[in-house]
């Protein structure tokens, strides 16, 4: 991929997780809780495979992806742990509200996720800008 060329799918990805907000916070104040979660988990996502082309890694398998990640920047601390926390949760949260029965976020825990989502996304896009 030209350098151009990924440049533009990295602004793409941050621009994806940004509307990836806005949808999350449309979502809760619907009371749609469940799928603002899954919005929110998916919003981590987008910043996270913009980093991984900014870097040059590739992947189509999110627990990859994570692994990544934590290893090339949680654990050498050039992302806030707080963050790998963040995605860690976000990830549990989003596969419990989409595969078990009757699991339910209260608007209090969805709008931690949603603040913690929008520290994230932030931290990320900062870091690619550097």
């Amino acid at each position: 991929m030209e350098d151009k060329d990924r440049q533009s799918l990295i602004n793409y990805r941050i621009q994806q997780a940004k509307e990836t907000i806005e949808l999350a916070e449309f979502l809760k104040n619907s009371g749609k809780l469940a799928v603002a979660v899954n919005r929110i988990y998916y919003g981590l996502y987008y910043s996270l495979t913009a980093l991984a082309l900014k870097n040059k890694f590739e992947t189509s398998k999110h627990l990859q992806l994570i692994g990544w990640f934590n290893s090339e920047f949680i654990t050498t601390n050039k992302i806030n742990k707080r963050s790998g926390k963040t995605l860690r949760n976000a990830y549990q949260n989003r596969r419990k509200g989409d595969y078990d029965a009757f699991v339910d976020f209260t608007l209090d825990e969805v709008e931690t996720m949603l603040q913690d989502m929008k520290d994230f996304v932030n931290e990320i896009e900062n870091y690619i800008k550097e």
